[in-house]
């Protein structure tokens, strides 16, 4: 799974340097479709890293939720996910200052509410670009918690939310009701239940049930991605084809499918375990100060597009290097200690095992 998170975060990267006009035009002195004529047609698709991440999420969150409390699963997302988000927005409000024609400088209350990662619902301006993803992966912790976590997490739960959330998700396109579409994500919902099906898949084996869930999943997203993705009779640099998209929708499933059916097992390279560690800080930093990095090499030292591309990349990824082993490795850690001496009315519950977890399905 880390190999896939890494796949999921260069889609998303190369999306951002070379697979869209906007600010890092400003970066190229062009938009990328003029620096890369036939990269830039390949890399507009790199967006549908965002759906791959969510498929992979689904099926890692139900794995490492696994027999834990309520409180564990809030503080290992916690650790997980703000330190090294926080160190990010530092450096993007830096780079703001010193190149604001790149990165659009901040008010000291939007730094402020971005610390929270609540500024969208908040109506405040995202300093980091990607957050948008954050937002909604946060609102899947939630409800993946609070209806399932609480109680523990068995076969039967996963799957009663699993089918409860995709019918939410499509009776809900009904509704026109904003707070509705808030909660139940219904353009994002299909990738995150298709992962916990395939965990569930991973650990308890096939069924046809387990595949009915992971079918109409892929059938629901690919039509939510085209739909978001494809507008009929769209001309351009970055137009795209929906056969494309669905292609790449469906092998975002296939490879994580690959996963739960143990297929990949023979590639235990112990380089992708630090592969999928750097996704993260990666994925936050790689946007916006990669542009800085593009403006600072192709128009500040005159270095060729190919070359700009692959340095920034290079760079990115040491940034990110730096970031895991002196922000999360030390920081991480110690607050998820210091959350764990915060009382909290913690809700216990009896966990059963994997095979009384099995069994309960009986009645699904």
């Amino acid at each position: 799974m880390d190999g896939l998170r890494l796949v999921a975060a260069l889609m998303v990267c190369l999306y951002h340097y070379a697979g869209r006009g906007g600010t890092v035009s400003e970066s190229w002195h062009q938009t990328p479709a003029h620096v890369f004529p036939t990269l830039a047609r390949a890399a507009t698709y790199g967006c549908l890293g965002v759906q791959f991440f969510f498929v992979i999420s689904g099926f890692v969150i139900c794995m490492s939720s696994w027999g834990r409390t309520l409180g564990d699963f809030f503080r290992s997302r916690v650790a997980r996910l703000y330190p090294a988000y926080w160190v990010a927005l530092v450096l993007v409000t830096a780079a703001a200052m010193v190149l604001p024609a790149v990165v659009h400088p901040v008010r000291p209350d939007e730094f402020l509410v971005n610390l929270t990662m609540m500024q969208q619902p908040m109506g405040a301006d995202r300093i980091l670009g990607v957050c948008w993803t954050l937002w909604v992966e946060v609102r899947f912790y939630a409800l993946f918690a609070l209806l399932v976590v609480v109680r523990g997490v068995t076969y039967r739960r996963v799957v009663l939310f699993a089918c409860g959330w995709t019918l939410a998700a499509v009776v809900c396109r009904t509704s026109g009701n904003a707070l509705t579409d808030q909660i139940v994500m219904p353009d994002y919902a299909p990738f995150f239940v298709g992962g916990l099906a395939l965990y569930l898949i991973h650990r308890f084996g096939s069924d046809l049930l387990l595949w009915g869930i992971v079918a109409v999943s892929w059938l629901l997203g690919q039509a939510d991605a085209t739909r978001g993705l494809w507008h009929a009779g769209a001309q351009g640099d970055f137009h795209r084809e929906p056969w494309v998209i669905l292609a790449i929708v469906t092998l975002a499933f296939a490879a994580v499918a690959a996963v739960a059916l143990g297929w990949t097992r023979w590639a235990g390279w112990s380089w992708l375990v630090t592969a999928g560690a750097l996704t993260y800080p990666f994925y936050l930093v790689h946007e916006h100060l990669g542009w800085f990095v593009i403006r600072v090499l192709h128009r500040g030292l005159g270095l060729p597009p190919w070359p700009t591309l692959l340095l920034t990349v290079l760079v990115m990824l040491a940034l990110a290097q730096f970031i895991h082993r002196f922000v999360e490795n030390p920081f991480g850690p110690r607050l998820k200690r210091a959350l764990k001496r915060v009382r909290t009315p913690e809700i216990s519950s009896q966990f059963t095992s994997a095979k009384d977890g099995k069994e309960s399905a009986g009645s699904v």
